[in-house]
């Protein structure tokens, strides 16, 4: 009977070690239902191999700055933050330098270039992002590899002239940006007018572009779907929508410009006023390794910044892009200066 007694108090008090010694790190992250899943994938697996560190995923799918904002003046923030190139500066001085936790040479180095500021590395690269142009073939031809601002204009208007639209139109100025970046104009300088008065006149003095009010309720990939707009300018999140959905010949080309276009990243932080910093590099080099952006990689969804894994796809449009990009230009101001300059 006391040896019973004995072996249920050893077996308590190791239960008991156990589960002291058990790290739990928080990780916030927006996302998909897709990418949700493919990171409760992820989670579960690393617990698997890492049985001594717990993850509490924290989902914040709408306004998740103005939340991870909130979190970092309450001294509250998650030890793991997924995090783009855009807001990178607004967090600077709350990140850890990543630089010595990844061989850099596997990723992209404009994906490190946006997601590193003052020569720290404050996110390690998921994805990296370049907007292109989706062609509906059923209304134009492919555009020469190396095409011009003046032929995609040409292109636009002769398909306006077949009653749809020739280009899509955004009032955000982010999507202007590689048409700034055309016009050697960045949205930092000081008065940015060439690059932003040629994109105004796609739509108020060519007219192949559609106002806000001719868009309707409707959004502008609906329309390109619809086939009433001929080249739709957006990301790689866009393709595997149209995949599904478009019943018409279609490709994807890059944006008309030997400039390069803006490029953009996003990527896992590591908070400094983080408890478990250890634990949570090690499940940032979880996330960012190999097997983890096939994952990504497999919905379509992204360009994997990891340079091996994006070589498995297809459209060559996506990393073609990636070769002359350049990095966006951001500062802590950037959200003020994109109301700023805001296109109406």
């Amino acid at each position: 009977m006391k040896k019973l007694l004995f072996l249920i108090l050893l077996i308590f008090l190791l239960c008991g070690c156990t589960k002291n010694t058990q790290e739990e790190i928080t990780f916030s992250s927006w996302g998909s239902v897709s990418e949700v899943k493919i990171l409760k994938q992820i989670i579960s697996d690393f617990e698997s191999e890492n049985p001594e560190i717990r993850v509490k995923f924290m989902h914040i799918p709408q306004n998740y700055f103005q939340k991870i904002h909130l979190l970092f003046a309450s001294n509250t923030a998650p030890d793991v933050i997924f995090i783009n190139n855009l807001n990178l500066p607004v967090y600077e001085d709350y990140l850890e330098d990543l630089s010595n936790e990844i061989n850099e040479q596997e990723f992209y180095p404009q994906s490190l270039d946006g997601l590193s500021s003052n020569g720290k590395l404050l996110a390690v690269p998921r994805d990296i992002s370049n907007l292109v142009f989706y062609i509906n073939l059923d209304i134009i031809d492919k555009p020469s590899e190396n095409w011009t601002l003046d032929e995609f204009l040409q292109i636009a208007q002769r398909a306006t002239s077949q009653g749809v639209y020739g280009v899509s139109f955004e009032e955000d100025v982010y999507w202007a940006l590689p048409y700034l970046q055309a016009f050697d104009e960045s949205i930092l300088d000081e008065n940015p007018t060439k690059g932003l008065a040629f994109y105004k006149d796609l739509r108020d003095k060519y007219k192949v572009a559609p106002t806000k009010n001719q868009v309707g309720s409707s959004t502008l990939a609906q329309m390109f779907l619809d086939k009433k707009i001929a080249m739709y300018l957006s990301g790689r999140w866009m393709y595997p929508k149209i995949s599904e959905k478009a019943d018409f010949n279609w490709t994807v080309v890059t944006f008309p410009s030997n400039k390069g276009v803006p490029c953009d990243s996003s990527g896992w932080a590591v908070s400094k006023s983080s408890k478990h910093k250890d634990s949570a590099k090690r499940f940032v080099k979880y996330l960012s390794s190999e097997k983890s952006s096939q994952y990504f990689t497999n919905t379509g969804l992204i360009v994997p910044a990891r340079i091996k894994v994006s070589n498995q796809i297809k459209e060559k449009a996506f990393t073609d892009a990636i070769k002359t990009s350049v990095k966006t230009p951001v500062n802590k101001d950037y959200r003020k200066i994109s109301d700023k300059y805001r296109i109406h």
